[in-house]
């Protein structure tokens, strides 16, 4: 297994293109030229470096379009034919190296790049468990430890030892997961030397994660070194004050240990359907799409809406109340209780705020703050779905416009009979010179008439100005293609006729010919004289 990750590093990078003769066997020369050339290799081995690394680039900028080559080692030079023409000859792996093909590279590349793929979601599953195991003893120690056991207990302290067991395990699995990403980006990348890959972005985003992960409540150690270390003077040495710092620090290091749950979003990334899907990853390479934790929440959201949102919000409240109650539990208030912690987050999270209860400690005001700077990304998020769960859909839309349609044209039809009767009536009055009064009420209801009339006309024209503007893409399309098909068969159809046409002026200069020949001979047999 080993040795196949390391081909798989080693042979990343097409060095091996610098190999003009790789099968074959060098020629024989005579003792003399040989002399000379150990001569000329132990003066010249600067020229040949540089006959290597022009070599190798020109035939990487034809055979790989201008891809980077770092030329590692040149040192194996071979010069023939007496030193007229130098033919290069460069190490394709490491000494003791397995050497691969060049023609199956392509394949024990993408061989690597599976298993490397492989790795790494195994790596974070376990990181992930590794994280949640840390949190679940910390949890365990900050409920039961006052009750069950005291904090300088050898209970605490073996509780202790298994947090900072499990941490270090997570700080290595890390690496680890470090180690086969920078393998991961040489295989596709083409790169030999791992330094390429540490660019600074990830050198800081690696430090930032072990940091992280270190982090846990440490207390114990401190209360165990005191009772161990204590001298006569040890009651005046562990003050009040001593303890109470000590138990604001693990209480700040128990909250912070939640920093760990980033690794749920690498999960869920490296674990998605999408990034698992061939036809996904194809796709999305031709469209230039990343598949990031970003694409997949889309994905997510776009697919189970109300599930995701459901399971965030109320993973958020467990774990958002729980931190509420560690960080009030000092002030044996009611909000040190998980039940009135978590009324409390979930009034600050639905941003109500009754009012009834509040944080005492500055460590659950930032609880709080955070808690509602949430709920109003959730609340956004979950309009925006419930917005579109309530939106018509394209066919119902068609229906509902179309229905709209109809009603219009009939209410616009008796708008129209409205005004031609009152234009009726109101011609009658002229004729009979009745009551004014009669005359303009006649006149007031053709007016209203008209009105209603051209206010229909309008409603009619904007709605179908906007049915216009939902015309489908789809529909466009398929009428282009059509049309392009229609072109396509007009064009075929001239095509054969040309075709045709050129094969009877073919036929025609055929008979032309033969006519011609059998005048000249019908010619020759009544004239023998003529030739």
């Amino acid at each position: 297994m080993s040795d196949r990750r390391e081909t798989g590093l080693v042979h990343a990078a097409p060095i091996g293109l610098c190999l003009p003769l790789l099968g074959r066997e060098p020629k024989r020369r005579p003792d003399r030229q040989q002399t000379a050339e150990s001569d000329d290799r132990e003066s010249g081995t600067g020229g040949c470096r540089l006959l290597c690394a022009l070599e190798m680039e020109m035939t990487n900028r034809d055979m790989h379009g201008d891809s980077k080559v770092d030329c590692v080692n040149c040192d194996g030079l071979i010069s023939r034919n007496g030193g007229e023409s130098a033919e290069v000859s460069v190490p394709l792996s490491l000494p003791g190296k397995r050497t691969i093909p060049m023609e199956g590279d392509n394949l024990y590349r993408l061989r690597d790049r599976k298993f490397l793929l492989e790795d790494k979601k195994r790596l974070c599953a376990l990181a992930l468990g590794t994280a949640l195991l840390g949190i679940l003893l910390m949890i365990i120690h900050a409920e039961i430890c006052p009750i069950l056991y005291k904090p300088d207990s050898n209970t605490a302290l073996f509780i202790n030892c298994s947090i900072s067991l499990s941490t270090g395990c997570l700080l290595i699995l890390i690496i680890a997961f470090h180690y086969k990403d920078i393998r991961l980006f040489i295989i596709d990348h083409n790169q030999v030397d791992w330094r390429i890959a540490m660019t600074s972005h990830r050198v800081l985003v690696i430090t930032l994660e072990l940091m992280v992960c270190a982090i846990h409540p440490l207390g114990t150690y401190w209360e165990v070194g005191l009772r161990v270390n204590s001298s006569s003077s040890a009651p005046l040495l562990y003050s009040n004050h001593h303890g109470d710092v000590l138990k604001d620090m693990e209480l700040l290091l128990s909250v912070l240990m939640f920093l760990r749950l980033y690794l749920v979003h690498r999960a869920v990334l490296l674990h998605s359907k999408v990034l698992l899907s061939a036809s996904y990853r194809s796709i999305g390479s031709l469209n230039n799409i990343n598949f990031t934790f970003r694409f997949v929440l889309k994905v997510l959201m776009n697919k189970y809406p109300a599930r995701t949102l459901l399971a965030f919000i109320l993973l958020f409240w467990l774990t958002a109340s729980w931190m509420l109650t560690l960080c009030e539990r000092q002030t044996k208030a009611s909000t040190g209780h998980m039940q009135t912690a978590l009324w409390l987050i979930a009034i600050t999270f639905l941003t109500v705020g009754y009012g009834d209860v509040a944080p005492n400690t500055s460590c659950g005001k930032a609880v709080c703050l955070f808690t509602g700077v949430m709920g109003v990304a959730c609340t956004a998020m979950l309009v925006a779905v419930v917005t579109k769960k309530l939106a018509l859909n394209k066919g119902e839309k068609h229906v509902h416009f179309f229905m709209l349609d109809i009603q219009i044209s009939k209410r616009i039809r008796h708008a129209a009979a409205n005004v031609l009767r009152e234009c009726w009536l109101l011609h009658r009055t002229n004729l009979t010179k009745g009551n004014r009064g009669e005359h303009r009420r006649h006149q007031r209801c053709l007016l209203e008439a008209i009105r209603v009339f051209r206010h229909l006309r309008l409603k009619q024209r904007k709605l179908r100005d906007y049915a216009n503007e939902m015309v489908d893409l789809p529909k466009m399309q398929m009428i282009m293609c059509d049309l392009s098909a229609n072109w396509n068969n007009s064009y075929r159809e001239l095509e054969q006729r040309i075709l045709s046409m050129e094969q009877k002026l073919e036929e025609l200069s055929l008979c032309f010919q033969q006519t011609s020949e059998l005048l000249s001979q019908v010619l020759r047999h009544r004239n023998p004289e003529i030739r």
